[in-house]
């Protein structure tokens, strides 16, 4: 991990709300961007910027999300995803989330990511998967 990893540290990132981003089962005319969605588009938000302040052969894993989706954001809307790292301490690394649309918030939280060796976390995932 670099020195520049430290409290403070922010982005933001913009997604369009697509088709694919939405809840399908309650029809066409309540497609309205799904929880799963949020969640995934923060964890890549917050891990894209964990890797600008990584070395070579480190990345991370999500470890826990905490959020509240508190507005439905409509297809074909965007909504922007701001995450903030709130502690560094050593490789547990936990980020302020807030998400909106161009209307009002619709989510916020914390989630929590481990910084890896890549080659180490593969050694672990294979000895386990010898075992099955």
């Amino acid at each position: 991990m670099k020195n520049s990893l430290k409290e403070g540290v922010r982005s933001t990132r913009s997604f369009d709300i697509d088709k694919g981003r939405t809840i399908d089962f309650m029809g066409d005319a309540l497609r309205v961007y799904a929880t799963p969605e949020l969640i995934r588009d923060i964890e890549n938000t917050c891990r894209d910027l964990l890797l600008e302040h990584l070395d070579e052969g480190e990345d991370s894993v999500g470890t826990r999300v905490e959020i509240d989706h508190t507005g439905a954001t409509l297809l074909n809307m965007s909504v922007n995803i701001s995450v903030t790292i709130k502690s560094v301490e050593g490789r547990l690394v936990t980020f302020e989330i807030t998400a909106e649309d161009n209307i009002e918030k619709v989510a916020k939280g914390t989630h929590t990511r481990f910084v890896v060796e890549t080659s180490k976390l593969e050694e672990r995932l294979k000895a386990k998967a010898s075992k099955v």
